[in-house]
Formats: structure tokens, C-alpha cells, sequence
């Protein structure tokens, strides 16, 4: 949660901004409202990849990388300070040391419009593409939450994109290629804010965006001949990974092995998984294509869990901004090989030099 000082320094900045805009529209693309950048769905219409994915070519001679970072969460307020150099750092050191093809963005990415904008900017200045997805606080303090996802649509390097309408923004299909051969596909997925907001009742997935999902996956099987491996990112959890988690443990509560993520990588919250289960995990198990679902918003929370063969994984939280652990701030890889296979990995960066000033 935003500290009192810290909400009241980014509602009076982001007002502000919030007036002008209302006053001094950005460009007149941005007036014409989120219609044009939307599209019409139904699960009769036919899947064509053309259409609906985007595609991101592999090199043949070297696996692809994606780097994930999740919940950096700053304000206008973080950036004048150490919590935005340290997020500055994290990821600058992440990039340099991963040498990603992609990177991904599992939501909560900043609050207020200064903010935005220069998180923005950070992560398309290293001209690799990114994919976002927003989170529960994604629309904070901003005009609207497609004036956010507006940032990401006409950002140089970014390959988001809002999806098709009444499923909230950011919905997108990237294709995974080698050789002209689709060979892993990512899901990109909103999960939205929350159902009971004084309660913290969290929302996730709306049917019609698992029906989506099940439509494009098929699509995707039926183009290609064969079932694609797949992964999905999203900033809220399945319930699921409270039973992963229960798994990898006896009744006395030790450990069984083996277990897939570093000695850092553990659980140290219960988690704001949602109230009820949409049925997302099971219609991901009988399809058969995900082999990775990714998401963030539990701050303390990093693991790699494989359960009834999907690997569920708990992002790494990048950066200091609201609650975090020192030894679990960082980033995630999953890094494909020319069969579609992935294995996930968690990137722990050392912040001590700051803390110990």
C-alpha cells in the first residue's frame, strides 16, 4: 500500500496533470477515445494468427529470454527519490545481465501520470521489445485506465495491445517464431482491479476472456497442426497456487522435493488471490497447451511450482516500492529452446549498497 504522505503527493500531481489534460488533450488520436484500438469478438468468428497475434521472431542458434518484472509501483513521488533509483538499478542490472528478447510487465506498474510517462520511457529505451499488462492499481491517480494503456500503445518498442472489447485493456496474443514455425505462444491477459474494493476482494479472468483463450488456443492447434506450448501472464494469482503450494509440502509442513525454484524463492504472504474459482486452471489442463502461467501482485511471494503439469510461478518483485523483501527483488526469466520447452528461473539482484547507506 502507497504510505499517507506518499497518496497525497501523487493525488495533488496527478490532479493536476489529470486538469490539464481534460483541458489540453495529448494528441488528437488520443481524443478519438480507446474504440479505435478495440475489436469485435465472438467465438464463431475464425481465428487467423494474420489477424489476431503479433509475432516475435527466435533465433535459431540461440534460446529465447524473456525477462518478467512485476509490481515496480511507483508515483510521481518514488521517482524523485532512492525508491525510483533503486528500480532504475534493478532493472538496468536485469537487462545487462539477462540480455533479454522480450521483456514482460505482470502489472501494478506505476500510479500517477509522471509516474507512467517515465516508466514508460525507461523501459523503451533499450529498444527490446516489451510486453504489459496491467494490475489491480494500474489506473490510479491517472485520467482514465486507457490513457495507460495509451502510453503503451504508442510507445516505440512496446508490443501491447488493448484486445477485444468489454474485457478490459490488454488482452494480446504474441507468437513465438523460428524458422517461419510458430513454436511458443504468450498470453497476455487482464485481470482487473477488484470486485469489493473495501473488502479486497479481487477480481481475475471474465468468462468471455476465457472463452477467448479457448478459442485462440484451438485456432492457434488448428493452424499449426499441433497443440503449441503456451504461456499465460497476469497480475492476480489463480487459486491454484495455494494448492501448489500445499503440495510440495507433508502434512507437517516440511518441504518435499524436488522443488523447482531457488533456496531464496518462497512463500512469506497468503496471497490476494480472489474469492472464487473462475475454472481458469482446469480449462488450461484439458486444452493441454499452457505449460507456464506467470503472475505477481503478492510482493513477497516467488516461486516455481510445476502442478498437475503447469508450472505456476510467482514472479519476482521488481524494485522497492511498497511492501518487499530484500533478498526477493529482481526479476523472472523463462527462457525457450527451439522446441517450444521452457524453464523458468528467478533473478535476485542485490540491493544492500542502497539499504546500508
Amino acid at each position: 500500500m502507497l504510505s499517507l504522505v506518499n497518496k497525497g503527493i501523487t493525488l495533488v500531481f496527478s490532479t493536476f496533470f489529470i486538469l490539464i489534460q481534460m483541458i489540453f488533450p495529448i494528441t488528437p488520436d488520443f481524443v478519438g477515445g480507446e474504440d479505435k484500438y478495440l475489436y469485435d469478438w465472438d467465438s464463431n468468428m475464425t481465428y487467423s494468427s494474420d489477424v489476431y497475434a503479433q509475432t516475435i521472431v527466435k533465433d535459431p542458434d540461440e534460446d529465447f529470454v524473456i525477462l518478467n518484472l512485476t509490481d515496480i509501483q511507483l508515483t510521481p513521488f518514488d521517482y524523485l527519490g532512492e525508491v525510483g533509483e533503486i528500480a532504475h538499478f534493478v532493472i538496468d542490472e536485469l537487462v545487462e545481465r539477462v540480455d533479454p528478447d522480450l521483456i514482460t510487465v505482470t502489472g501494478d506498474n506505476a500510479a500517477g501520470p509522471t509516474a507512467y510517462l517515465r516508466l514508460t520511457e525507461k523501459l523503451d529505451s533499450y529498444g527490446i521489445p516489451w510486453a504489459p499488462i496491467m494490475g489491480n492499481h494500474d489506473g490510479e491517480y491517472i485520467i482514465s485506465k486507457f490513457w495507460g494503456a495509451y502510453q503503451f500503445i504508442t510507445a516505440e518498442n512496446c508490443v501491447f495491445q488493448i484486445g477485444p472489447k468489454d474485457m478490459g485493456y490488454g488482452n494480446y496474443i504474441l507468437n513465438i517464431e523460428e524458422n517461419g514455425e510458430v513454436i511458443h505462444t504468450l498470453f497476455m491477459m487482464d485481470t482487473h482491479s477488484f470486485t469489493d474494493v473495501e473488502h479486497d476482494n479481487y477480481d481475475h479472468l471474465w468468462d468471455n476472456q476465457i472463452e477467448w483463450y479457448e478459442w485462440a488456443v484451438k485456432g492457434i492447434t488448428k493452424e499449426n497442426g499441433k497443440i503449441i506450448d503456451s504461456s499465460v501472464f497476469f497480475h492476480i494469482p489463480v487459486p491454484e497456487f495455494i494448492d501448489a503450494w500445499e503440495s510440495i509440502h507433508d502434512e507437517n509442513g516440511n518441504m518435499i522435493e524436488p522443488y523447482k525454484s531457488q533456496e531464496f524463492c518462497t512463500k512469506y504472504e497468503s496471497g490476494g488471490y480472489p474469492y472464487f474459482n473462475n475454472g481458469f486452471f482446469d480449462v488450461c489442463k484439458e486444452l493441454g497447451s499452457t505449460k507456464n502461467i506467470v503472475a505477481g501482485h503478492d510482493h513477497v511471494n516467488c516461486f516455481t511450482i510445476e502442478y498437475e503439469g503447469i508450472n505456476l510461478t510467482y514472479s519476482m518483485k521488481t524494485g522497492i516500492a511498497s511492501s518487499y523483501r530484500p533478498n526477493t527483488v529482481g526479476g523472472t526469466t523463462i527462457t525457450i529452446d527451439s522446441q517450444g520447452n521452457s524453464t523458468t528461473n528467478h533473478e535476485s539482484v542485490d540491493i544492500s549498497s542502497f539499504l546500508d547507506e
